[in-house]
């Protein structure tokens, strides 16, 4: 039987995971998204799933406190990072999101790729540049969205994408950049095109 066309077409979540021992086996190529609180990341695998409510999110930031992974049909997981900056929990809670992610950053051998996710609006904050820092050593496939491009005119979004472009270019020379937004759609069958590659390039290597 011919396998879908696009691999998150039979996206299904498929487990959380609070602690290192409670990852899923190394098995299958995975794509993490990673961003600051609320800026969207539920709404854009939804988005990327054509699902309205796949994966849920809240206004109140910092609401995801575990690592959560969903299924690609076989073909891969997505996983779907706690949010990171403004999470409104106690810092030795915090302490241990940051451990968990680091962790799973650092040593999982199926990551195929990470995507950051940031506010068109607001890039590269403090937070987005040490998570880009951070991941310069390990030199996975990047991609960042620009999220919520809609609140932007098109004049704005012109030029918030050069701009973001040249940041990345000095920072991770290799990275994709690209606009995005659940709300219209910007975006979505282009990243989804880019990340599909990616999985059918990690399962051939």
């Amino acid at each position: 039987m011919p396998e879908p066309e696009t691999a998150f077409a039979s996206l299904r979540f498929l487990t959380s995971a609070a602690r290192i021992e409670q990852l899923p086996p190394e098995d299958l190529p995975e794509l993490a998204f990673a961003g600051r609180s609320n800026v969207g990341k539920s709404s854009a695998i939804n988005a990327l799933a054509r699902r309205r409510r796949l994966a849920f999110f809240s206004k109140t930031p910092g609401r995801t406190q575990t690592i959560n992974f969903f299924e690609l049909g076989g073909r891969g997981r997505l996983v779907d990072l706690p949010g990171y900056g403004f999470a409104r929990a106690p810092r030795a809670l915090r302490a241990e999101w940051d451990r968990l992610v680091g962790g799973f950053l650092a040593r999982r051998g199926t990551l195929a790729g990470v995507v950051v996710l940031m506010d068109a609006r607001r890039p590269f904050t403090p937070q987005d540049e040490l998570l880009l820092d951070w991941l310069r050593p390990a030199g996975r496939r990047l991609l960042v969205l620009l999220s919520k491009c809609d609140k932007l005119s098109r004049q704005e979004r012109v030029a918030t994408l050069k701009a973001a472009r040249a940041r990345l270019a000095s920072m991770e020379p290799g990275a994709e950049v690209k606009l995005f937004s659940s709300q219209s759609g910007e975006g979505v069958e282009e990243a989804r095109a880019l990340l599909d590659g990616w999985l059918r390039a990690a399962r051939a290597e």
